[in-house]
Parts: C-alpha cells; sequence; structure tokens
C-alpha cells in the first residue's frame, strides 16, 4: 500500500515522536484526525482522512493513538483498516466523537461493512459513537423495493489481540459488530440500540473465532442480541442487558453440510427484557456435520420474554422453502442454571431436538419461570439429561 503525506502530516509525526523520546518512557505517538483533513462538521466526507491517518500510524514502529476529537464526522462508504503491512507495535482508535453515514443509504448500502479491521493486532477501538443512520434502508425493504444488503458497521476479520471498549453503534444497517476468523478478542462496555423493527442487525455476531469475551454490554435490536455462529470456541459472554431482540443464539446451524462446531461457550449473569427469546439454539432442519458442545447458560433474569429457553433444530423463519431433512447438528452437554423471571407465553421451555440426532447431556438445576402469576409449562421431544433440585417448570428430563 503506497500513500504520500503533507508537509504538515510529516512534521505532526515527527513533532511527536520528539517529544515523546524527550518525555515519559511510555509516551506514545499520536495522531489527530484533524490533521489529514477530517472536518468535524458532518458535512465533509471523512473517509480519505481516516485511511491518511491509519496509514501513517502503520509507519510507527512504536505505539500510536489514533484521535478523533468531538464532532460529527461524515464517513460516506467503506474505510478498510488492513494490519498486513502494519509496523506499529499497537495502534489505539480514541474516538470522543460521532461518524455518522450518509443520509442516501446506498452510497454505504451496497459495502459489506463501514469500519472492516482486516489482518490487524493490538489493536484498541476506545469510544465513540457510530451512527449508520440504517433507517432509510430499512424502509426500502420493508417496502420490497430493490435494495441493497446493507452495510456491517464494525468488523473484525483474520484479527487478534483487539480490544473493543465503550462503543455506541446506533441503527446499524446490518450487524452492528462482527467477528470471523479472529483471536482472543474483548469487547467491553458497548451499548447497541436499534428499533425492534429494524431487519437483520444483530448486535454482536461471532463465527470461525477462539477465546473471545463480551462484557458489561447493553444491547437493544432487531434481531438476536449476541448470535454465536459455526466454529466459536471458547467464548465467555458475561453481564449481559438484552431488549428488545431475539436474545441471545447460538446459530442459527446447519446452513451447510459441511460445517465446523460450537465449543466451549458460557452465558452468565444476563438479563433479557421482552425479547422474542431469551437463552436459544437454533439449527436448520438439515444435515451436516456440526455440533453443539459444553455450553453454560448461568444466571439470567426473564422480564416477560416470549421463550425463555428454546432448542430449535427446525429453524426456518417464515416457514418457506424449508429443508425437509433432519438436522444433523448434535447437541450435547448444557447446563441451564439460575435461570428466573416471567414468561410472555404459556410454554417457558421449549426443546424441539432432532430425532436423528437428538439432544443428550441437557441438565437443568435453580430454575423458576412463570407466566402470569402461575407456573409455566415445557414442550421438549427428542431430548435426554438431568434434572437436579428446583426446577419449575419441569417436564422435559
Amino acid at each position: 500500500m503506497t500513500f504520500s503525506l503533507s508537509f504538515v502530516q510529516v512534521f505532526s509525526i515527527v513533532t511527536t515522536i520528539i517529544m515523546s523520546h524527550f518525555g515519559q518512557s511510555d509516551a506514545r505517538t499520536s495522531l489527530n484526525v484533524l490533521s489529514f483533513g477530517a472536518k468535524p462538521n458532518g458535512v465533509v466526507d471523512s473517509v480519505k482522512a481516516f485511511s491518511d491517518a491509519w496509514d501513517a500510524a502503520c509507519e510507527v514502529a512504536d505505539s500510536v493513538v489514533i484521535y478523533v476529537p468531538k464532532g460529527r464526522y461524515l464517513v460516506s462508504g467503506e474505510v478498510r483498516f488492513e494490519g498486513e503491512s502494519c509496523k506499529s507495535r499497537e495502534i489505539t482508535l480514541r474516538i470522543d466523537g460521532t461518524l455518522i453515514g450518509p443520509q442516501d443509504y446506498r452510497l454505504l448500502g451496497k459495502r459489506e461493512n463501514w469500519f472492516s479491521f482486516i489482518g490487524v493486532h493490538n489493536v484498541t477501538v476506545l469510544g465513540g459513537s457510530f451512527d449508520a443512520k440504517g433507517s432509510t434502508l430499512w424502509s426500502c425493504k420493508a417496502n420490497g423495493y430493490n435494495c441493497p444488503e446493507g452495510a456491517t458497521t464494525l468488523r473484525f476479520m483474520d484479527s487478534y489481540n483487539v480490544k473493543i471498549k465503550g462503543v455506541l453503534s446506533l441503527n446499524s444497517q446490518l450487524f452492528h459488530i462482527a467477528i470471523n476468523r479472529c483471536r482472543n478478542i474483548k469487547i467491553e462496555d458497548v451499548r447497541i440500540i436499534a428499533p425492534d423493527d429494524s431487519p437483520n442487525t444483530d448486535g454482536i455476531h461471532i463465527q470461525l473465532s477462539t477465546d473471545i469475551e463480551v462484557r458489561n454490554a447493553s444491547i437493544k435490536t432487531g434481531d438476536d442480541c449476541i448470535s454465536i455462529g459455526p466454529g466459536t470456541k471458547n467464548l465467555m459472554v458475561d453481564g449481559i442487558t438484552c431488549g428488545p431482540g431475539h436474545g441471545i443464539s447460538i446459530g442459527s446451524l446447519a446452513k451447510s453440510i459441511e460445517e465446523q462446531g460450537v465449543e466451549n461457550v458460557t452465558v452468565k449473569k444476563s438479563v433479557f427484557v421482552r425479547t422474542d427469546n431469551g437463552l436459544r439454539i437454533k439449527s436448520w432442519p438439515r444435515h451436516s456435520n456440526g455440533f453443539v458442545e459444553r455450553v453454560r447458560f448461568l444466571g439470567a433474569l426473564m422480564v416477560n420474554v416470549s421463550y425463555p429457553i428454546v432448542i430449535d433444530q427446525n429453524y426456518c423463519p417464515g416457514d418457506s422453502s424449508c429443508p425437509s431433512q433432519e438436522s444433523g447438528i448434535k447437541i450435547n452437554d448444557v447446563i441451564y442454571s439460575g435461570i428466573m423471571g416471567t414468561s410472555a407465553t404459556k410454554i417457558a421451555i421449549k426443546m424441539d431436538c432432532s430425532e436423528r440426532v437428538p439432544c443428550t447431556g441437557i441438565r437443568m438445576q435453580a430454575i423458576n419461570l412463570t407466566y402470569n402469576g402461575e407456573a409455566a409449562k415445557t414442550s421438549c421431544i427428542n431430548v435426554s439429561g438431568k434434572q437436579l433440585g428446583l426446577v419449575s417448570p419441569s417436564g422435559c428430563l
């Protein structure tokens, strides 16, 4: 990747390096996006300024901070942060401002991503608001027009040692945050907001990734608050408030015959408020070599949730062109413990497992779910396991 720097940009870099050398030993180079042409007025497009600031940061061998001051910055297209040729030891993107998408949804909607991080390592995204202005695209889709798919707001691919902290994502056209083929990613103290009728606006989507932590997040959206796709291993989800939304879901799985499994997932201390689902595992009714194993759902409060606990191996939203096979996803060793609250439907626990590969090793303990002040009910098929202590409603195991 080649690029040129203006005299002002070079002077800014050199001055910062000299000052850090004679200052504290832990001082870091700081690059202000305003020096690269960004304008905090919400009018002038800052795509090139962000790209140039990243390229400049990658030329510095030491730790670098890219600083975005307060203000509103129009970013009308995709910004790609690529790490393949990056020399920097560590890059922090510190955002005090708000990044806004274009009014014309087509400019961003034809892109797959808004901000993409590809092959990066030792990167922190700290603070800031990302407002993709997705409502105009959702209206287009709702009216059945020929609309673009839309862009994911923040996507990380083929990256490791990344932290995302204190970020606010508003009205993403598609997924808010997506993690794909990554390792050692920490997501902390994020807020995600979109209306309950916004389509396919998953809060955080994770797939083909290992050693991921999501902690202390507030997610209000129109799809899954967190969706966990194939190939996810060693995932910790801790302290999530979800609602509105479709809950925290493993899946959907069995989209293809050859599919990696999901294993070692823990979801604890979560709160669900008027969501369509609470804790869900879903797979299409299709043959697949995928699996779900060693999952722990520990400590959850349900507030008027339609289906607090769900395993659905006949998942087919819309019930059109559904596969006619039995799901091949093997679900084993799943624990539900410490789950309390209220169900918005009489069936609080629903497990519709595959006859071909039944759900096994399901364990339930310390569960108390009610419906309209009375005991709720269960609906379970092709499932086996153990019930320990108080479980209400009972009848699945």
